[in-house]
């Protein structure tokens, strides 16, 4: 049987309930709306709402979002040479990970809320497909996200973290589609930066407001287009030490689930970066991994285990270390393709192909990958960024700080990644 989003608000008792107070009167496994607390595992306390349809006025489309799963992961081997693209490669595979297309595509809308306690809250609304379109998968799914979101916005355990989404609760339709409702604190993503900023590099402007001056102050562009980055990278790699420090990996890490608040190069103070797309997170607290993998979300992290296991990762602290290497190596591979991506001539790079060139081609040497980029003009900006103050970027992500080390044991934690020369500028 799936589990729903309906079924996890069953854990939902009254707020009244956890101050002592019994004049609600509601059994705790009943699923009333209104506003609620969750609570699992005995630990976790985080308000949210029950919405239900009728409190949510829809206003747009935003897109169809789709998901890929790691199920193998091959450590590229050291000594291997330089191997050819064309022929190291095939559809379902991407460096040393086996991947597998979703069967899960989900929905995003923005909208706002027309009554309850949140009225006139702008939101997005994620919207999961019915069991029989996303099979048992997509209820496990919106059901581990909406419990992820309750373990990082569980006050009770100290501040919660601003470069993570706030998920404000959920409803089940009449049709069983599950879905979650966000507070809406921006709709572009990392992504969405990276195009346009590609974009504005080629035509030598800045993104967003931009003036006549522009194009004779090239220095200055920059300049703000690289704090711009450094700002992105780092609300992302803040809202990941936190997500790890709640024991929780993200697991699905990429320019996609880093959210914007404004694309505004000229008004960097402003920008709030935050993380979202939790459906694949995994709880790697030590009470969880001593206890054995909860049972009704274990089988969204059983390529996770495999991968460790293939890594030779075997007791449980060194899945716990696997699992936060493994949300850093895709932290590397996010860095690489925002700065890429955002200082490159457009359509030059994507994030599969600059894997594939990090992975197979290069197996994660990063000198002879930065020769490489060297001699691609369209690429220029984006390699002087990298070598900016004695290499720091490429030394980031492969030598003191490595984040693409072959060996899971030799990468850094996120506090190490942020506290890194390259990302103080």
């Amino acid at each position: 049987m799936g589990i729903s989003v309906k079924s996890l608000f069953s854990m939902v008792s009254p707020a009244s309930a956890f101050c002592g107070s019994e004049r609600a009167g509601l059994p705790a496994c009943k699923f009333y709306s209104g506003r609620r607390k969750i609570h699992r595992c005995h630990c976790v306390f985080a308000t949210m709402d029950v919405f239900s349809s009728d409190d949510i006025v829809l206003e747009s489309l935003l897109g169809t979002y789709g998901y890929m799963s790691i199920s193998s992961y091959d450590p590229p081997k050291l000594d291997g040479g330089i191997e050819s693209m064309t022929t190291s490669l095939n559809a379902k595979r991407f460096g040393g990970q086996e991947v597998d297309a979703g069967n899960v595509e989900t929905r995003l809308y923005s909208g706002r809320v027309r009554r309850g306690p949140n009225t006139g809250t702008r939101i997005l609304l994620k919207a999961y497909p019915v069991r029989n379109a996303g099979g048992h998968e997509a209820d496990m799914m919106a059901a581990n996200e909406l419990s992820s979101h309750a373990i990082l916005q569980d006050s009770s355990m100290g501040k919660t973290c601003e470069n993570i989404i706030v998920l404000l609760g959920g409803f089940e339709t009449r049709t069983g589609e599950q879905w979650l409702v966000f507070r809406n604190d921006g709709i572009k993503s990392g992504a969405d930066y990276a195009m346009a900023a590609g974009v504005a590099t080629q035509k030598g402007i800045s993104v967003g407001v931009w003036d006549f001056w522009d194009r004779f102050e090239k220095a200055e562009v920059l300049q703000r287009r690289h704090a711009f980055i450094r700002k992105l990278l780092a609300g992302a790699f803040t809202g990941l030490s936190f997500m790890h420090a709640r024991g929780q990996l993200h697991q699905s890490l990429g320019p996609a689930s880093v959210i914007l608040n404004t694309m505004e190069e000229r008004n960097i103070s402003m920008v709030l970066p935050r993380l979202r797309d939790l459906a694949f997170a995994v709880d790697v607290s030590n009470e969880t991994l001593f206890r054995g993998a909860d049972p009704k979300f274990g089988a969204l992290s059983d390529n996770l285990w495999r991968r460790a296991a293939a890594a030779g990762a075997r007791t449980i602290f060194e899945r716990k270390a696997f699992g936060i290497a493994d949300d850093i190596f895709s932290g590397g591979l996010l860095l690489a393709y925002i700065v890429f991506a955002s200082l490159s001539v457009p359509g030059s790079v994507d994030a599969p192909s600059l894997q594939r060139l990090l992975e197979s081609t290069f197996r994660l040497d990063l000198t002879a990958t930065r020769e490489y980029c060297m001699m691609d003009d369209r690429w220029e900006e984006a390699v002087k960024f990298l070598d900016l103050d004695n290499k720091a970027g490429w030394e980031l992500l492969q030598v003191s700080e490595a984040m693409l080390n072959p060996d899971y044991r030799q990468r850094p934690i996120a506090d190490a990644v942020l506290c890194h020369r390259f990302m103080t500028g």
